[in-house]
C-alpha cells in the first residue's frame, strides 16, 4: 500500500460517483490523520432547520449575532457532538486541537461562547458530528480515487455559500466539475 503523508489541514473533495451518498459532493477538512486513523469535518452541509442561535439557546449561552447562522453536519459519526472549527487566533490551551493552516477545532462550551465575542476567533463555524476513518481506510479510498486533495483555503472553508462549495473547491484545483467522470482509474 502507498505510504501517504499526513493530510491534516488539507481538504478532501469527493469525486463524482462516490459509493457513499452521505459524502456526495462533500468538502471535508482533515483535522487529524496518522497511521491509526483520520478525522475530518464536512464543510458544505448545513443542518436543516437548525441555526446557531437555537443551539446556543439550548445551552443557555449568549445568542447575540447568532440568529440565521448555520450549523453544519460534519459527518455521520457522533452527530450529537459539537465542534467549533475556528481560526487559531483564539485557542483554548486545554481543549483546542491545532490544525495546519492557521485553524483549530475546539469542542467546548467556552468555544461556543467565544464565537461571537470580540476576543474570540476571527472566523468560526459550529459543526455537529464528524467523518472518521479507521487505520488504512482513508489511504485506501485515496488510492481508489474516491477523493481529491486540496490545500486548505480559509475563504472556502469559512464562507457560507454551501451550495457551490464543492464546485468551487474543484475550480481552485483547476478542475471543471462538468468534465469529471464518476469512474476512476490509475495508470
Amino acid at each position: 500500500m502507498t505510504q501517504w503523508p499526513s493530510l491534516q489541514g488539507r481538504l478532501l473533495v469527493a469525486m463524482p460517483g462516490i459509493d457513499d451518498p452521505r459524502f456526495e459532493n462533500a468538502v471535508i477538512l482533515v483535522c487529524t490523520h496518522d497511521e491509526d486513523h483520520a478525522m475530518g469535518l464536512r464543510l458544505d452541509l448545513p443542518a436543516p432547520g437548525v441555526d446557531l442561535a437555537d443551539v446556543l439557546e439550548k445551552l443557555d449561552a449568549p445568542t447575540q449575532g447568532a440568529a440565521g447562522k448555520p450549523v453544519l453536519i460534519g459527518g455521520p459519526v457522533e452527530q450529537e457532538r459539537g465542534f467549533v472549527l475556528h481560526t487559531d487566533d483564539w485557542i483554548s490551551d486545554d481543549s483546542s486541537l491545532r490544525i495546519e493552516g492557521g485553524m483549530a477545532v475546539t469542542g467546548t462550551r467556552e468555544a461556543l461562547a467565544a464565537m461571537h465575542e470580540i476576543t474570540g476567533p476571527a472566523r468560526s463555524v459550529l459543526v455537529l458530528g464528524y467523518a472518521g476513518w479507521d487505520e488504512g481506510q482513508l489511504e485506501e479510498e485515496l488510492s481508489e480515487n474516491v477523493w481529491l486533495t486540496l490545500e486548505a483555503d480559509h475563504n472556502l472553508i469559512f464562507d457560507d455559500d454551501y451550495a457551490s462549495k464543492w464546485s468551487r473547491a474543484l475550480t481552485l484545483m483547476g478542475v471543471d466539475a462538468a468534465r469529471l467522470s464518476s469512474t476512476g482509474g490509475s495508470a
